[in-house]
């Protein structure tokens, strides 16, 4: 796929009318992991979703966030800590439940764990945007494969916050996961799930003084 992403001096539109764009996110949504399968993104297209996930807003262009990849035999090397920590934490479970710890990231052949890492700054972004852009680049990466032509899902579980799963990932202090993006190829459709009524969600301002 042939996709060419700006030069940083290049001048862009502001604006972009698409309808096919438009339809594309009125019928974004998440795959089942459990379903995935097939061999994932070549190196071309993962490349490719990976420049457009990072694509997303960063305030003063601090890059708030960083990737790891999960691919081929280290899916498998990743869940014997996994393994391990819920065998500690959790004794009196069954092997099956701890085979299917092991397995996790066996379910998608590609992995991608979201590093929020949050950057000093001296002129004001704070933490809180920071890892608000950490999200935003999820979200990218799900429309990215999924306009690839992969299914993706969002996940964090228990791994995602476990502070000694954290070591074993290299986070840093100030650092957690922004989440893990598994990505595959699914051939089941999946059904439409429940939206909120946006009249529930959604006011209008007023200033209360007075």
């Amino acid at each position: 796929m042939n996709i060419k992403t700006p030069t940083p001096d290049e001048r862009l539109d502001p604006a972009h009318a698409s309808e096919a764009v438009l339809t594309f996110l009125a019928q974004r949504r998440s795959g089942m992991v459990k379903c995935m399968g097939g061999d994932g993104p070549n190196k071309e297209q993962l490349d490719l979703i990976l420049r457009l996930a990072a694509r997303a807003p960063d305030h003063r262009k601090l890059f708030p966030w960083r990737f790891i990849l999960f691919q081929g035999k280290v899916r498998a090397e990743f869940g014997e800590h996994l393994a391990a920590k819920f065998k500690q934490d959790c004794p009196n479970m069954d092997e099956t439940r701890i085979a299917f710890e092991q397995g996790r990231f066996l379910r998608a052949p590609l992995v991608v764990g979201v590093v929020s890492s949050p950057k000093e700054c001296s002129r004001g972004t704070p933490k809180w945007e920071q890892e608000l852009s950490a999200g935003a680049v999820c979200q990218n990466m799900l429309l990215a494969a999924r306009a690839s032509g992969f299914s993706a899902q969002w996940l964090t579980e228990w791994y995602g916050f476990d502070p000694h799963i954290a070591k074993v990932l290299g986070l840093t202090n100030g650092e957690r996961m922004a989440g893990f993006i598994y990505i595959g190829e699914q051939s089941e459709t999946v059904p439409e799930r429940t939206r909120p009524n946006l009249s529930d969600i959604t006011s209008v301002w007023r200033d209360i003084k007075g």
